[in-house]
Order: structure tokens, then C-alpha cells, then sequence
């Protein structure tokens, strides 16, 4: 399988509750390690293969593609939301003209992960678009930092996913980065709306796989969960 040459980063989050630290900035340019968070997820899929990335902008837009202009791997083309923020499923369903019609990475800018594996690459070795809508990069539970709650998913031998559901508690988190088509949201509504109800039906399909990272995840949301993961990254060096 052709590894993913495009991006869609999702970057236009107003950072509520990553405050006082974006108050003067948005939630992609908060750094951890001494490196802003979207510069450890475009620097994760360039070394993926990843050559073209959208960005999505609305919080300090200026301030955001000032600093990504900086960047010439990969290059950078931005998807405007100063206008409307429109969640994930709307961000995407808005970049669509820049995408290109070959499947992309969709990408969160809140997760840093140690990888002691090739997270990106099983990613890539798992998608298949003929069985498959979206394939997700999963952290386990124990373990990660800056995430909280009963999981998200139950992962079947084979790689399919089933959501949580009623259950009190299921193994596996969702950690901001999957493979789709780049053309998965057009079936949404127009405005802001998430791309979970569309995973809830391509699951129900069976059309909905993942695969686990071997490392440590951190799910960067908030102060403390910054200053957890600078430590967990530290420790590591």
C-alpha cells in the first residue's frame, strides 16, 4: 500500500482547556519538549512520507501561519476557519478541493507519543480501502497520560473496531491520527459537525479498523497534561 503523500492536520481548536496557556496563542503553538505541537505531528508524518499538509486555522490564524510558513517539510497550505469553526468532520469536509482524491492522514495536533515501534507505518500497512472507511492509530489506556475516561474501542483480531458502547470500560483510546478517504465527510451535514457519528456508521459496517501503538501516548489537552508529558519526554532522553 502507497503510503499517504498528504495531511489534513486539525489545528483550529480554540484550546479552552489548555487556558492561561492560549491566551496569547492557539493550542498548536503551546509547546512541549521545546517544540510547538504541531511541529511534533508534521514532523511524525513527514518522516512517514508525508510531502503536502492542510492545516486548518481559527484561533490567532495569523499567528499560526506565520509560524508555518517557517516550514518547508512538508509543505503547508491552509484551510481558512476564521469565519466558523467547523469541528472535525466540517474541517475536513472544508478542505476537500486541497486534498487531492488519494487517501490522506487526518491528524490532531494535541497527541505526542514515544514510538517504540512504526506506529505510522503499521498504520499505513493496515489501511485498505476496499474493506475499509477509516483506520485509526489506538493508544491503550494504562499507561497514557492526559487521557481520561472508560476508552473508546474493542479491537477485534482482525483489526476491526467496535465503539465502547454500554460497557463500563473498553481497552483502547482514539490518538488523533487515522487514514481515510479524502472525500469521507462530504456525506455530512454543512457547519461544524464531528466525524464520530460517521466512524459510529462505518463500524457498523464493518468498516471501521485500527491498530495499537507500541509506546507511550500523551493526549497534550491541558496544562498539567503538557507539564506530564514534558516529564514522560525528559525521562525518556
Amino acid at each position: 500500500m502507497t503510503s499517504p503523500a498528504t495531511a489534513m492536520v486539525l489545528a483550529a481548536g480554540l484550546g479552552t482547556r489548555m487556558r492561561p496557556l492560549t491566551d496569547d496563542r492557539p493550542k498548536a503553538l503551546v509547546e512541549v519538549g521545546g517544540k510547538a505541537l504541531i511541529d511534533h505531528v508534521l514532523d511524525r508524518l513527514a518522516e512517514a512520507g508525508v510531502t503536502d499538509a492542510v492545516v486548518n486555522v481559527h484561533w490567532f490564524a495569523d499567528r499560526l501561519e506565520s509560524h508555518l510558513a517557517a516550514r518547508t517539510r512538508p509543505a503547508i497550505r491552509v484551510s481558512d476557519e476564521r469565519a466558523e469553526l467547523l469541528e472535525t468532520g466540517g474541517g475536513l469536509k472544508k478542505a476537500r478541493p486541497l486534498l487531492g482524491d488519494d487517501p490522506v492522514f487526518v491528524a490532531n495536533i494535541d497527541s505526542v507519543w514515544i514510538d517504540r515501534g512504526d506506529a505510522l507505518g503499521d498504520l499505513i500497512r493496515l489501511w485498505d480501502p476496499a474493506r475499509m472507511d477509516a483506520a485509526l492509530l489506538l493508544a491503550r489506556r494504562e499507561g497514557s497520560i492526559g487521557f481520561e475516561g472508560g476508552g473508546d474501542f474493542f479491537l477485534g483480531e482482525d483489526g476491526a473496531l467496535t465503539f465502547r458502547g454500554e460497557a463500563a470500560s473498553a481497552p483502547y483510546a482514539y490518538m488523533g491520527v487515522h487514514i481515510t478517504r479524502p472525500d469521507y465527510a462530504d456525506r455530512g451535514p454543512d457547519g461544524p459537525f464531528s466525524l464520530s457519528p460517521l466512524w459510529r456508521a462505518s463500524a457498523a459496517e464493518g468498516r471501521l479498523f485500527g491498530c495499537v501503538l507500541d509506546g507511550d501516548w500523551m493526549h497534550v489537552g491541558d496544562p498539567q497534561a503538557r507539564d506530564e508529558a514534558e516529564a514522560r519526554l525528559k525521562a525518556e532522553t
